[in-house]
């Protein structure tokens, strides 16, 4: 800034500090103009001078305030102390955390609008499918690194194959119980065919056919509801539940749970007692995840294990899809009944409950209530009869059940509207002890089955593939021979004509050798290892072939080898044989899949029961008599199929010989039934090829 200072004009030059003056005073002329610039500038600058001193504040230890005012004595600007100013703080930064934690916080809320619409919308149908696909990429891999001889180094577990086997079953048989649904249904159709299974698969699926959860007395009420155009079941069924004069009761507790309904006991105002029969509600919404995740995974499957599976899946599908469907179970529920009640043989034997249709939808359907024994309980079936002479067991032949005490009923509800136990209880034919059965014999209960199912199998061609225990009910009629009562028509398969032909003669060339009619019928389907498919068939080995399918899967296994690589070769070769049965696959007749299984829950059944039958020559005549009563057929073929039908019966009276043989073993107690004596020889011969055979599917 300038300064005054004792100078003639009193100005110091700011940079020289001299007097302006003194420019002059040394001979040098000032330029007037530069002058007049220069005091102009001096006069800015001690003005900003004073604004600034004037305004400025002052820091000092105790905060005080110091002002520079144009009169005092100068002070200079003191800076504030450090201690002052608080702590210091890190400056902003802003990093890929909150970019992430954004995108976290979105992919969250995506995520659990999805689960909470799955829930809503498909019932879990997508959170299942998901859970699905992990345990199939999981058991995948499992298989493809530990199904071999001897474990791989580092990545391979101990325990060998049969560990490896027990793991999977294990979940497997979790996630089928878990998923629920049709998932158990699906399980169910594998515990079916768990005889050529491992063992560790066998142990753990025998408990598939337990009853599954129920559904609440709510979500019924809302199937009835969308299904009966808004009616309530109290108007639907006419019952009421506070115990109305003039209404019907029903039970809200259900008497029977399954994969895919649930079972309800009512008595309608006219008297009639029915099973009142409900769609779990969320079927409907999983049914379609369920199958496309079915069919990814066995797509999958066959792509990783080089097996023809994936050909069989729409066919499968199909079949779950109409099981479904109650209306479609009641047209092959009245299409049975039809047939049973126009086949003479089996009229007064067999009943088929009706279906009232004024009481049944797409999702409910509602039969006759059935009263008897399952065919499991055989205690109860065989134990002596205490119900009278010349009495049957309640309801034989359709007839209507004894009374119920109503106005009891009525009361109970009055009083507890929650009661859910109205069913009376008719034990009267078990005695005062409860000790009594239906004294029945097996054999009646057996061979009445197996003319049953022989009879859709090789006559009408229209088959029922689900006759579990479960599905069977056995009466007693008033003459004290068996009635055998069939529900749950839901899985059925149609045989064309020209199937049903070909499978008659394949079975009648099996029980006398004809090697040329099996090539012939087996090449027809497109099997190419027609010895392996007819022993699969007969469920026992096939005695009449060259043996050079067993000599080609046996042969080349080197003695040196352990049990272990012996084992694992043959499984590989059971394979390539799993294959050649498969063969065509366009050739190939989807019914197979589940008239093998109806036969193998038959045999299952017989065997059960002690083989009191003679399981394979029944349906061997079945089979033979089917040719020549084949009304599609010319009569002359008809007149030839009559007498080499008579030529057939006088070769199966040789199984006669080898059945009482086994039979009297049997009663003597040192061997088993034909059926038993049967299965011992398979499991032989399958242990050859490398497989373990398990028939005790029902057992517990």
């Amino acid at each position: 800034m300038l300064r005054r200072g004792p100078t003639s004009h009193g100005w110091r030059n700011p940079i020289t500090h001299r007097p302006f003056g003194s420019l002059r005073a040394r001979g040098r002329p000032q330029a007037p103009l530069f002058v007049a610039y220069v005091r102009l500038h001096a006069a800015r600058l001690s003005l900003e001078e004073a604004r600034t001193e004037s305004s400025w504040k002052l820091h000092t230890s105790s905060d005080a305030r110091l002002f520079h005012t144009q009169g005092g004595p100068f002070q200079p600007v003191v800076p504030p102390h450090p201690s002052s100013l608080g702590a210091p703080r890190s400056a902003r930064t802003y990093t890929k955390t909150r970019k992430w934690a954004r995108r976290l916080l979105v992919l969250s809320v995506i995520l659990a609008s999805v689960y909470v619409a799955d829930r809503q919308v498909y019932a879990s149908g997508i959170l299942r499918s998901l859970r699905t696909f992990g345990f199939g990429v999981l058991v995948a891999l499992d298989y493809k690194i530990n199904f071999r001889p001897e474990p791989l180094p580092l990545i391979g577990t101990s325990g060998g194959v049969p560990e490896l086997h027990r793991r999977n079953a294990e979940r497997l048989f979790n996630l089928l119980r878990y998923n629920g649904g049709l998932y158990l249904k699906i399980g169910q159709a594998i515990a079916m065919q768990t005889a050529v299974l491992p063992p560790e698969f066998q142990k753990m699926f025998s408990r598939m056919f337990d009853d599954a959860p129920q559904d609440t007395w709510e979500e019924v009420e809302r199937v009835i509801r969308e299904d009966f155009g808004g009616r309530g079941v109290e108007e639907v069924f006419g019952v009421s539940f506070v115990g109305k004069d003039g209404m019907g009761v029903m039970e809200r507790t259900a008497r029977a749970s399954a994969s895919v309904a649930q079972v309800h006991w009512a008595r309608l105002p006219d008297g009639r007692e029915v099973a009142v029969k409900i769609q779990k509600p969320e079927i409907a919404k999983q049914i379609g995840w369920d199958l496309w995740a079915f069919k990814v995974v066995t797509r999958v499957y066959s792509f990783l294990f080089d097996l023809p599976l994936y050909s069989l899946v729409p066919f499968i599908t199909e079949r779950l899809m109409l099981e479904t469907d109650f209306e479609n179970e009641a047209k092959n529920s009245e299409l049975m009944k039809s047939l049973v009640e126009a086949e003479p043989s089996l009229r007064g034997r067999v009943y088929i409950p009706p279906v009232y249709p004024e009481l049944s939808s797409r999702r409910v359907l509602t039969t006759e209530w059935i009263e008897g024994v399952r065919l499991w309980d055989r205690q109860a079936m065989t134990a002596p009869w205490l119900g009278g002479h010349g009495k049957g067991s309640p309801g034989i032949h359709g007839t209507q059940l004894g009374p119920v005490d109503m106005d009891a009923l009525r009361r109970e509800l009055r009083e507890n509207p929650n009661a859910d136990k109205l069913k009376p209880e008719r034990t009267e034919w078990k005695g005062a002890r409860g000790k009594g059965g239906l004294g029945l014999r097996p054999k009646d209960v057996m061979t009445t089955m197996v003319d049953l199912f022989s009879a859709q199998i090789f006559k009408w061609g229209v088959v029922h593939c689900d006759p579990h225990p479960g599905n069977i009910f056995i009466r007693r009629l008033p003459s004290g021979r068996a009635e055998l009562v069939l529900i749950d028509h839901g899985l059925y398969v149609y045989m064309s004509p020209k199937f049903r032909h070909e499978y008659s003669e394949f079975w009648k060339a099996l029980m006398t050798f004809d090697n040329k009619t099996i090539s012939r019928v087996t090449e027809e389907w497109g099997i190419k290892a027609a010895e392996l498919f007819a022993s699969a068939t007969l469920m026992r080995p096939y005695e009449g072939g060259t043996g050079e399918f067993k000599k080609d899967m046996v042969d080349g296994l080197s003695p040196t080898k352990t049990q272990s690589e012996r084992s694992y070769e043959m499984q590989q070769r059971m394979k390539q044989g799993i294959r050649e049965i498969l063969g065509d696959e366009e050739k190939w007749p989807k019914e197979l899949i589940f008239i093998g299984r109806n036969m193998r829950i038959v045999q299952a059944n017989n065997q059960y029961l002690g083989s009191p039958v003679n399981r394979i020559k029944m349906m061997g005549e079945w089979a033979s008599r089917s040719l020549f009563q084949d009304p599609n057929l010319p009569w002359r073929d008809r007149v030839r199929n009559a007498w080499r039908h008579m030529l057939f019966k006088a070769v199966l009276a040789a199984t006669d010989v080898m059945f009482y043989f086994f039979k009297a073993r049997q009663i003597l107690g040192i061997g088993g039934g034909m059926e038993d004596e049967m299965e011992a020889r398979m499991k032989d011969v399958a242990k050859e090829f490398g497989v373990e055979l398990q028939h005790d599917v029902f057992e517990g």
